[in-house]
Order: C-alpha cells, then structure tokens, then sequence
C-alpha cells in the first residue's frame, strides 16, 4: 500500500548534475516531513538533506551545503533532491525517507533506493 520510488540515479562524471525523484503514495504526504539518505559500501547510511512537510525549511549535511538541494512537490506527491558539483565521494545508493507530523507523528516509510555513481 505505502510506497517510495526512488528514481534518477545513474552514472555522472565528477562535476556533473543529477536529480532524484522520490514518488510517494498509500499515505498523506503532506503530512510528512521529508527526507534523503546514503549509503556507500562499507559506510553507515548518513542523512544528506532534509525538509519540512510544507517545504518552507530545509537543512543539509555540511558535506553537499551549497550543491545539493532538497524540494518537494505536494500537489504531486513527490520530494526531490537536485545534486550538483557531484563528487567522487557522492558515490551511494540514495534513498528517500517519510516521517510523520501532527496527526501522523510516529508513522516512517522508506523508499528502496537508487544508485549514484560518480566516476569518470
């Protein structure tokens, strides 16, 4: 019923551009706040960015401040992370992460994930 998407991920060069979509159904995503995550292998999953359920407050790991940016679209269900300057280092599988607000405190749906790999 409840479902992430994830969607976007590829192979980049270094200092190049990706965006990543996350589609959300099976719940209010207006209720949710939002965020991104990542995963390299052999490294613990770490929180890129984060934001709001109205969208009106972001933040950012300091490693993609300035690079990175988080958005979300309400009336289409779907949060977005929109990387640039990609590095090496960006190299992991994404993955987008509900959390609940008000009436939906307590309620944590993830996504499944994609692939980033930034290689020349």
């Amino acid at each position: 019923q409840v479902q992430l998407v994830e969607s976007g991920g590829g192979l980049v060069q270094p200092g190049g551009s990706l965006r990543l979509s996350c589609a959300a159904s099976g719940f209010t995503f207006s209720s949710y706040a939002m965020r991104w995550y990542r995963q390299a292998p052999g490294k613990e999953r770490e929180l890129v960015a984060s934001l709001t359920s109205s969208g009106g407050s972001t933040n950012y790991r300091d490693s993609v401040k300035g690079r990175f940016t988080i958005s979300r679209d309400n009336a289409k269900n779907t949060v977005y992370l929109q990387m640039s300057s990609l590095k090496p280092e960006d190299t992991a599988v994404y993955y987008c992460k509900a959390v609940g607000v008000g009436s939906s405190y307590g309620m944590e749906y993830w996504g499944k994930g994609t692939l980033v790999t930034v290689s020349s």
